[in-house]
């Protein structure tokens, strides 16, 4: 089995593409039909809720919920691994230990600038080329 915590940003971005062939979009769907699994926690689910639902975005909230909920339905709800070094971005640290909590996990995100550099950080476009060689 392939675990994924998705970034928030790559939820963002798929929800809001007009390209159906966008990677984004792509790692949504490979996610709903069962590729992969997410992997999550409460403060992870509590951003996707906020983020997802900002009036800046134009996404149906009924999509947005109704994502959330097969992610929480459909993932696992991990605990954190401790992480002891600085972050670039100390708010997306709830990703990487989540991540981190599950061997050979993955994190997908648009942001690769906000995690330190590991195999395990990964972009939507890479993660697609790891599924389809899977």
């Amino acid at each position: 089995m392939i675990y994924a915590v998705i970034d928030t940003n790559v939820l963002v971005s798929a929800l809001i593409t007009h390209n159906p062939q966008s990677a984004t979009e792509k790692v949504v769907k490979h996610l709903l039909n069962g590729s992969f699994t997410a992997l999550f926690d409460s403060e992870i689910v509590e951003e996707y809720m906020d983020v997802l639902h900002r009036k800046k975005f134009p996404i149906n909230p009924d999509v947005a919920d109704a994502l959330v909920e097969f992610i929480t339905k459909h993932g696992i709800d991990c605990g954190r691994s401790e992480y002891n070094q600085p972050m670039p971005d100390e708010d997306d640290r709830v990703f990487y230990e989540v991540a981190l909590s599950v061997d050979e996990s993955f994190l997908v995100t648009g942001n690769l600038k906000h995690y330190p550099i590991t195999p395990k950080v990964i972009t939507p476009a890479d993660f697609m080329k790891h599924l389809d060689t899977e």
